[in-house]
């Protein structure tokens, strides 16, 4: 399958793609983010809580601690690898039980799994672009890796 690539104009429209995202998922998703600091990957993410009946100012970036849990219709295990030092740190979280467990896992900095990246995910690519008269908005590219994650991609484009 095609990637999906939407675009989004504010804070709001960011949410509402990840509510969107959030109505199709199931349990043992994993979402792996991608994109500059600033970008809007934690702004994603209070939106898939939301989606999920999860309060979204619970959502902070969990920079200094590596993981959160957030507990809705689905729990989030949210994670931020943007100060990953060693991927020991991660094995040490016992990552696997957050990744094919009952929840979502969000993964912001996925690229620093490197070898442990799940190979069935769904990657989500966040750039700015700014337009003319320096209009800030961004793009969203959602690809899917393995069937299930395919599924997932066809739900949500007919949702």
């Amino acid at each position: 399958m095609k990637p999906i690539q939407v675009s989004s104009n504010s804070e709001e429209q960011t949410k509402q793609w990840a509510q969107n995202l959030a109505a199709v998922l199931k349990p043992s998703s994993i979402i792996c983010l991608y994109g500059e600091l600033g970008t809007g990957k934690t702004t994603f993410v209070k939106g898939l809580a939301q989606g999920l009946k999860i309060v979204p100012e619970k959502v902070n970036s969990p920079t200094f601690v590596l993981m959160n849990v957030y507990e809705g219709r689905l729990p989030i295990y949210h994670f931020d690898f943007y100060r990953l030092e060693e991927i020991k740190e991660i094995e040490r979280l016992g990552y696997e039980e957050f990744f094919y467990g009952e929840g979502v896992a969000v993964v912001e900095w996925a690229g620093r799994l490197k070898e442990l990246l799940p190979k069935e995910r769904l990657d989500i690519h966040i750039e700015h672009h700014i337009g003319h008269e320096k209009e800030k908005s961004r793009h969203f590219r959602f690809s899917a890796h393995g069937q299930r994650y395919e599924d997932i991609l066809q739900r949500m484009e007919t949702s």
